[in-house]
C-alpha cells in the first residue's frame, strides 16, 4: 500500500489574478497526477484546496487551515508577493513549506519557501539589458501600487541609470484599478523609448488596451519604436487581452513550445510549468523516504540532492533559463535565449560581491 502524503494547493480562483492561479493550480494538479500514476513511486499525493478568492485577508488564515487541519507540511501557492508575506509567519510558526511558482521582486530568502519561478537576474535584469540596446534608454515605469511593483521599479530605475539612461515618470495603481489615463497622458508627452509594465490583472489588461490606442493615433507609440516590457505577463493572461497584448516583449524561465526547462514543451504558460516542477521537485526529495514529508525544506534540500533537483540549498531558489519573447499573431515567439542561470535574490552576484548567508525576514 502506498503512503499517503497530504499537499496543500492555496491559489486564487476569482479576483483580479484568477487566470495565474488557475494555471499554476492546473500545473500543480498535473503534476501530482502523474506521480500518482506512476507505479514506482512510493507515495499518493492528495491536494488539500484552500482558494482565498483573491482576498488578502483569507491566505494567512487558509494556509493555518491547511496545516493545522490536515497533515500536509507543503503547501503549494500564492500569487501576489503580498500573499506569500502573508503567510510566511504563518509557515514559520508552523512548521510549514510554501513551494512559490510565481516570478518575483527578489531580496528575500526564506527557509519556509522554495521559488520554483524566475527573480530578478532572470528577469528584469536581463530583459533591461536586452532592450535598452535595441530601443534606447529613456524609460517609463508603471506598476501596480504594491511590493511587485514598488520593487521592480525600483530595479529597473536602478539599472537604467547604471546605463547612462532617464526614467521620464513612474506610476502606481491600486490592484484592480482601471483609471490609466494619466498614465497614457504623461507617456504621450514625454515619448519615452519603453515602458516597464509592472500592474497586475486588470490594471495591466487596460493599460494594455490604452497603448494600443495610443499607437493607432501615433505611430511613434507601436512596438516597434516603443515596446511594453513586462516580467510577468504569460500566455495565461493573452485571452483576457486579445489583439492589445500585440508587440509585448516578455522575460521568462519558458514560453509555449519552448522546449528545455522543465523537460517538456506542453505546457500552457511559465507560471504551469513553475508549480509543475515544483510538485515533481518536492517529490524527487521524498523519494526513498515519504517520511520526510514532514521535514523542514532545509533538511530536504540536504546533500546529496536527487538528479533533477535546481533549488539551491543556501538561497532556495531555482536554477532557470533566461527567454525573452514578444508577442506576435497571438502567442509569444522566442527573441532571446540564454543558458541557465541560478537564482540570486540579493544580486550578489551582479554586484560582482560573493553571496552572503541568507536568512528569512517576514
Amino acid at each position: 500500500m502506498k503512503t499517503r502524503i497530504e499537499i496543500g494547493l492555496l491559489y486564487s480562483r476569482s479576483g483580479s489574478y484568477a487566470l495565474i492561479g488557475e494555471a499554476c493550480r492546473t500545473g500543480a494538479l498535473a503534476a501530482m497526477d502523474e506521480i500518482n500514476a506512476d507505479p514506482a513511486q512510493p507515495f499518493t499525493l492528495v491536494p488539500v484546496e484552500r482558494d482565498p478568492g483573491g482576498n488578502i485577508d483569507l491566505y494567512a488564515p487558509m494556509c493555518e487551515d491547511i496545516l493545522r487541519g490536515s497533515g500536509a507540511r507543503h503547501v503549494i501557492g500564492c500569487v501576489t508577493s503580498w500573499s506569500r508575506k502573508e503567510v510566511i509567519p504563518v509557515l514559520e510558526r508552523m512548521g510549514g513549506t510554501l513551494w512559490y511558482a510565481v516570478p518575483y521582486e527578489g531580496f528575500e530568502a526564506s527557509d519556509h519557501v522554495a521559488y520554483t519561478h524566475a527573480c530578478p537576474n532572470q528577469h528584469l535584469l536581463p530583459l533591461l539589458d536586452w532592450a535598452m540596446p535595441a530601443y534606447g534608454r529613456r524609460a517609463y515605469l508603471v506598476g501596480s501600487n504594491y511590493i511587485w511593483g514598488w520593487e521592480m521599479n525600483r530595479l529597473a530605475r536602478a539599472r537604467v541609470a547604471a546605463a547612462g539612461g532617464e526614467v521620464l515618470g513612474e506610476r502606481y495603481l491600486p490592484i484592480g484599478d482601471t483609471d490609466v489615463a494619466r498614465m497614457i497622458d504623461e507617456i504621450r508627452a514625454t515619448r519615452p523609448a519603453f515602458i516597464h509594465n509592472a500592474l497586475i490583472g486588470p490594471s495591466s489588461y487596460a493599460f494594455m488596451a490604452a497603448m494600443r490606442r495610443l499607437a493607432d493615433e501615433d505611430a511613434r507609440f507601436a512596438p516597434d519604436r516603443c515596446p511594453v516590457l513586462s516580467c510577468n505577463m504569460t500566455e495565461c493572461e493573452l485571452p483576457a487581452m486579445g489583439d492589445d497584448a500585440a508587440g509585448l516583449i516578455a522575460a521568462g524561465p519558458y514560453f509555449r513550445g519552448a522546449g528545455g526547462w522543465p523537460g517538456r514543451d506542453g505546457f500552457g504558460s511559465s507560471h504551469e510549468a513553475a508549480a509543475h516542477a515544483a510538485v515533481h521537485q518536492l517529490a524527487g526529495l521524498l523519494a526513498g523516504a515519504p517520511a520526510r514529508a514532514s521535514a523542514p525544506l532545509a533538511d530536504l534540500l540536504q546533500a546529496p540532492l536527487p538528479a533533477g533537483c535546481a533549488i539551491d540549498p543556501q538561497t532556495h531558489h531555482t536554477t532557470l533559463p533566461v527567454l525573452i519573447a514578444q508577442v506576435k499573431d497571438g502567442a509569444f515567439r522566442v527573441l532571446s535565449r540564454q543558458a541557465a542561470v541560478a537564482g540570486d535574490p540579493y544580486l550578489a552576484q551582479d554586484r560582482g560581491q560573493p553571496r552572503p548567508a541568507l536568512r528569512v525576514v517576514s
